[in-house]
């Protein structure tokens, strides 16, 4: 056992004074005189030696006292250093992690049902008026929640009143607004707000099935909704950097200059079917062609897509192959791609505006980091499938 050991908690200020020092003089150093910045170094490598050597407290105190001497004599102090040190690792942490968010991974949540149930949207149920559900309350719906990801929203009347109008007000990026504009028994109007999560399906009036001239009694269900979240996983970003997309892997690409989307300012999530310069056949059958080759069960990553009766109609929210209520055929431009959701009854994707360019696609389905689990299953690490 060494010296070293008993004054390692002397040695640690010692390094973190070298430390700070030297960060000031890195970034003060064209505004110092030749004559400063050698006695700066001077100390700071006397304290090096000092900090790698077995040298006895009080000489190890020492430095530091002559190594503060030295810097409060030549360097500039900063106002707020504390503030400014706590600002630059904040700074540094955000620069991190959009390092990583733009060359490794970033995180996607699963807006809709196209890819169930493989990779689930956001589902709403309303119970308005039915006494026989009974939402969890208190322990078991933070466990619902934080674990499964499912929230509750009760809304009951507090007086009679008719329902004029429903008033969307978007407040901030994670909260959604609603202002129910009702006429009360006493003939005034008046507001009444909502809170919602920022989820698109609260961005309108269809949320909760609200239609003006609804009546609602006191202690009538407004609304009575249980929210199930979508899935919410890591896109990886770094894979198609070393090679390109293969058939069957669920990519997520922008919807920038692909016609036929109204929006060009989000991205998709879909299963890759077809490839550059590929023909691709589909029909009510179920099984894609691609350049006269069936795909079915047996085909890599489209084990569960193929899993479906053949003598049970195509339902939604089920595996049913790759859909199409007549024979069709589409010609891959090269450069270009041809995906579609696993929903393949509840899903707009190029069987409706067709191929999109490769240059579009961002990354590859990683997996499921929220929720935990729901529906059933665990969901945790799922989503590359």
């Amino acid at each position: 056992m060494t010296l070293r050991w008993f004054l390692s908690g002397q040695i640690r200020e010692a390094t973190e004074a070298y430390k700070q020092v030297r960060r000031m003089l890195n970034a003060q150093r064209d505004l110092l005189s030749p004559i400063a910045i050698d006695a700066v170094n001077s100390s700071l490598a006397d304290t090096k030696r000092i900090i790698d050597s077995d040298a006895d407290k009080p000489a190890v105190k020492k430095q530091v006292e002559e190594l503060e001497k030295t810097a409060n004599k030549y360097l500039r102090p900063y106002p707020s250093s504390g503030w400014r040190e706590n600002v630059e690792v904040f700074l540094v942490a955000i620069a991190v992690a959009m390092a990583i968010r733009t060359f490794f991974v970033q995180p996607f949540k699963i807006p809709t049902g196209s890819m169930q149930p493989t990779l689930y949207g956001v589902t709403t149920e309303n119970f308005r008026n039915d006494p026989t559900v009974k939402f969890p309350t208190g322990w078991n719906k933070f466990v619902d929640a934080v674990v499964r990801g499912t929230f509750y929203h009760h809304k009951v009347a507090e007086e009679d009143f008719e329902l004029l109008d429903v008033r969307h007000k978007p407040v901030a990026r994670f909260i959604n607004k609603h202002d129910l504009i009702v006429r009360t028994a006493s003939g005034a109007s008046k507001a009444i707000p909502v809170w919602f999560s920022p989820d698109e399906r609260f961005a309108n009036a269809d949320w909760a099935n609200l239609r003006p001239g609804m009546v609602f009694r006191k202690g009538d269900d407004i609304f009575k909704l249980k929210e199930v979240t979508g899935d919410h996983l890591f896109v990886d970003r770094l894979t198609y950097n070393f090679r390109r997309p293969e058939r069957g892997e669920i990519v997520v690409f922008a919807t920038k200059g692909i016609q036929g989307i109204p929006d060009q300012n989000q991205f998709y999530i879909k299963r890759l079917v077809g490839l550059s310069g590929e023909t691709i056949k589909l029909g009510p059958d179920r099984h894609a062609v691609i350049n006269g080759e069936r795909l079915d069960a047996s085909t890599p990553r489209f084990e569960n897509l193929y899993s479906f009766d053949p003598d049970t109609p195509p339902e939604s929210d089920k595996y049913s192959g790759h859909f199409f209520p007549q024979d069709v055929e589409y010609d891959i431009r090269p450069g270009y791609y041809f995906a579609m959701g696993d929903n393949t009854m509840n899903s707009l994707d190029s069987r409706a505006w067709g191929d999109f360019p490769r240059e579009n696609v961002i990354g590859k389905s990683f997996f499921v980091y929220w929720p935990i689990a729901n529906r059933g299953e665990s969901r945790f690490g799922l989503g590359y499938r």
